[in-house]
């Protein structure tokens, strides 16, 4: 009997907690779906933005607008660092940048003392045409103080729509002349892939190694790329050094038009993975432009996005040996979904792997043979890859610069040259090495 009544008690306490569970479940995953339906957050956030607008002190000096663009800013850059809201202007300069055109004067600046400087006027623009010279200083912009202006600020009043004007004042410390400059803006094209001059002449030397640093990955950067090897192929080219260092990324399509330039039509150069969909890129080329051709890729920190992709894919396929240091591990695609207002969202929807399903993002790739820089030695080396960077030094500097070594470049001019060595004396007329 005393047995029966406490199987009896048991069995009760069991079943009101399942009740009691049951029902805090039930209540919690009613509340998650409360909170997780948008009409109520829509109006949580229509009341905000009301009560901002009327009764913030300063509330008359802000728009709906503004309101909206910070609270969506917000809203975005909590998701991760790629992410992000662009306003139209934000917008128009993204495309832009890789469009690799825009409306200005083509002048390289930067600010040093607090001042807007020259660092290279780009040849055939307005700025050049105009006799600006590297180190000129930028003391106003349509009458506008630029002194201690930031240099982005600066940037947006230099650039506009091609044929408009825009008058700049010029200090030239090396005579003390200040002079105003009345420049047309008109559309500045940007080299996406240069030669070891900052130009696209691409000289080969005595050893026949080849060099090509691409920038960027931009809408024309597979054809620039493609024009260059060409150049040095007619020159006789028998290996090829291609910088990445420094090269932020851009374009997926592009980072696969520069891939497929090495490698055999139907290879797999890169795949996607989001949420609910795969995608698979492959090489729809001529095939191997340089048939083989011995390739040492350069990167580093700086080497980021579309750089991975190509870095990881050549070196996957044991296409090219990788030199340098570990790349910055951005591995994730942004979508751009442009707004009826004409901003963007710039969102992130999936994630890179190389053809052998390694994960780019926050691992960054590799290199097959580690050669470090020093922190000098890299900014230095940044100064003197500037376009003008030297032009704008002092004599002295100019000098003491011109003569800095670049180790990774050494040492891949130097691998290349044991691999051409060694490929002459193996070749099958008796002279292979024994």
């Amino acid at each position: 009997m005393k047995r029966r009544l406490v199987y009896g008690l048991v069995i009760t306490v069991l079943t009101v907690n399942f009740i009691v569970g049951a029902w805090v479940y039930l209540s919690s995953a009613h509340a998650a779906e409360k909170h997780d339906v948008i009409d109520p957050n829509l109006e949580l956030f229509s009341d905000v933005l009301q009560q901002v607008r009327t009764e913030y002190v300063d509330g008359q000096n802000l728009t709906y607008q503004e309101l909206t663009y910070a609270a969506v800013k917000g809203m975005v850059n909590v998701l991760d660092p790629h992410s992000e809201f662009l306003d139209p202007t934000a917008f128009h300069d993204l495309q832009d940048d890789t469009e690799g055109q825009f409306g200005g004067l083509g002048l390289f600046v930067t600010v040093r003392s607090n001042y807007v400087t020259v660092v290279t006027p780009m040849e055939d623009t307005p700025g050049f045409r105009a006799g600006i010279l590297a180190g000129d200083r930028i003391l106003k912009i349509n009458g506008e103080d630029a002194v201690k202006m930031p240099l982005d600020e600066a940037v947006k009043k230099l650039r506009g729509k091609p044929g408009t004007r825009v008058t700049v004042t010029i200090q030239r410390p090396s005579s003390g002349m200040v002079k105003d400059y009345v420049l047309t803006r008109a559309v500045v094209q940007v080299k996406m892939v240069e030669d070891i001059n900052g130009k696209q002449e691409f000289p080969l030397g005595a050893d026949k190694i080849g060099y090509v640093c691409i920038t960027q990955f931009g809408d024309k950067t597979g054809v620039e790329l493609d024009a260059a090897l060409q150049k040095l192929q007619a020159q006789g080219m028998k290996a090829l050094i291609l910088d990445l260092r420094w090269n932020p990324g851009g374009l997926l399509d592009e980072a696969v038009n520069v891939c497929q330039e090495f490698l055999p039509r139907g290879q797999l150069i890169v795949s996607t993975e989001g949420r609910t969909s795969v995608q698979k890129y492959f090489a729809r080329g001529d095939g191997d432009q340089l048939h083989g051709m011995p390739i040492v890729v350069l990167v580093n920190l700086s080497s980021a996005s579309a750089s991975e992709i190509v870095t990881g894919c050549l070196q996957d396929l044991h296409r090219a040996i990788v030199l340098g240091e570990k790349t910055f591990g951005k591995g994730s695609v942004q979508s751009i979904f442009p707004l009826d207002d004409g901003s963007a969202l710039k969102l992130t929807t999936a994630k890179y792997y190389t053809p052998s399903h390694r994960v780019i993002h926050e691992h960054g790739i590799t290199p097959d043979i580690i050669v470090p820089l020093s922190d000098d030695e890299e900014a230095l080396l940044q100064y003197v890859r500037t376009p003008g960077g030297l032009e704008s030094l002092s004599e002295t500097n100019r000098v003491r610069l011109s003569k800095i070594q670049d180790p990774q470049l050494s040492r891949a001019r130097d691998l290349l040259k044991g691999i051409l060595l060694y490929d002459e004396l193996s070749q099958p007329d008796g002279t292979a090495a024994k």
